[in-house]
């Protein structure tokens, strides 16, 4: 099954706010199967809403609507869809309760506008509002495109999707089937470089489906299923992802939308008792703040240091003034004397270093962009790599985080 999204709203036309919940219900409906090939964005004019339903029913098995269910005159959602379906309008029950006991409870006439929110498409199941009035429809149809109709403001529409829509959609689909997804988490890797390994895999997918993602500084795979039951789902997506290992299983770091590469990093430094530090100048103490947002890292990060200054480097880390005046502080020789002298200040078994050229501005002659991470790790001599990142000051610092723990990962997993 395929899907479209239209949002409708002359508001996002014009960029005054930013359609959040097509891409939240995408990702949803990725879950069970559901693939959105196409979002559409449409003003509130009825004449361009009706043609838009048109196309996206001669390409799409769903149409999803999200937006003009309010109350005002531009929100004709409904009434555009109804029509269009060659249906009537009718009261949701539920609904116009709930509107009336709020008119009792604040003690204001209903206007009739405030009463078109309790309408709903006679032949459709009602999706209730649990953070608003506008009730939502899901209208299955057999023999044509199935239409769900969704409010716009985020906090109704993204209640409505969890408590409502999904369950729904899981009940009433017509295979009677499960969906079962596995999101595999890859760093070190770029987007284009993970599609181009795993093309033959990509080409001839058909169950499960491969669906790359490319984040800030990392890669993720949607590996979605279809089967009898979970496990049999499951199955066939472990042996997908035996394929994907076998070819980028070097940059495979974890499973799941939420999990994170500091978290992966902090399991390991716990599982192998191992304790680390880090000196800072380029990221000002990112690298620290980000590995200290993962629980019990206490036990295996005692603390660090953030060297700004020269003069820190040469008073917090003891570093000679003649290595930085020498090979300067954008260098592969400050890289490693600051992460040898933090391992040794705090005696611990890992050390990392950053430091580099954050920008605007060239430093030494060093474009913005240009950043040494050093390591130094037990019984190993300290290294330096060179990186060349780009896209903004912010952005440098952040993706110089995430290399600094890929080094340390790839470190951890030689054991």
């Amino acid at each position: 099954m395929n899907a479209e999204i239209v949002a409708v709203g002359t508001e996002l036309l014009l960029g005054q706010i930013t359609n959040t919940n097509g891409a939240y219900l995408a990702a949803k409906l990725a879950e069970i199967g559901i693939n959105v090939y196409y979002q559409t964005v449409v003003g509130d004019n009825p004449q361009r809403l009706e043609q838009v339903l048109t196309i996206a029913e001669q390409r799409s098995d769903m149409v999803m609507t999200i937006g003009g269910l309010g109350p005002t005159e531009d929100d004709l959602t409904k009434q555009i869809v109804a029509k269009h379906l060659h249906e009537r309008l009718v009261v949701d029950q539920a609904a116009q309760a709930k509107i009336d006991h709020q008119a009792q409870l604040t003690g204001r006439m209903q206007s009739a506008n405030n009463q078109k929110q309790a309408l709903k498409i006679e032949h459709a199941i009602s999706l209730a509002n649990h953070n608003g009035y506008a009730v939502g429809d899901l209208y299955l149809n057999d023999h044509g495109a199935s239409y769900v109709l969704l409010p716009g403001p985020p906090a109704e529409c993204l209640k409505m999707i969890e408590s409502e829509l999904m369950p729904a959609l899981k009940q009433h689909r017509a295979e009677k089937q499960v969906y079962v997804s596995r999101v595999m988490r890859f760093v070190g890797i770029g987007e284009s470089q993970l599609v181009t390994d795993l093309a033959d895999l990509i080409s001839t997918q058909s169950n499960p489906t491969i669906a790359p993602y490319a984040k800030a500084a990392e890669v993720t795979l949607r590996i979605t299923a279809s089967a009898v039951d979970d496990i049999s789902a499951n199955q066939l997506i472990d042996e997908i992802e035996d394929k994907i290992l076998s070819i980028d299983g070097q940059y495979f770091y974890g499973h799941g939308d939420d999990f994170s590469l500091e978290a992966a990093v902090v399991a390991q430094l716990i599982k192998h008792h191992l304790t680390i530090t880090a000196a800072e100048s380029l990221t000002a103490g990112e690298f620290q703040s980000t590995i200290g947002r993962v629980p019990g890292v206490s036990a295996v990060f005692p603390g660090g240091f953030v060297t700004y200054a020269n003069e820190a480097k040469q008073q917090l880390l003891a570093i000679p003034s003649e290595v930085i005046a020498t090979h300067g502080v954008v260098s592969e020789q400050t890289a490693i004397w600051m992460a040898k002298q933090a391992k040794q200040q705090l005696n611990t078994d890992i050390a990392v270093s950053f430091t580099g050229v954050a920008g605007p501005d060239e430093l030494e002659h060093q474009p913005a962009g240009t950043v040494w991470i050093g390591i130094a790790f037990k019984n190993q001599a300290p290294q330096a790599y060179l990186y060349h990142f780009n896209n903004g000051r912010q952005q440098i610092r952040a993706r110089s985080v995430m290399s600094g723990l890929d080094l340390v990962r790839q470190r951890l997993n030689e054991k």
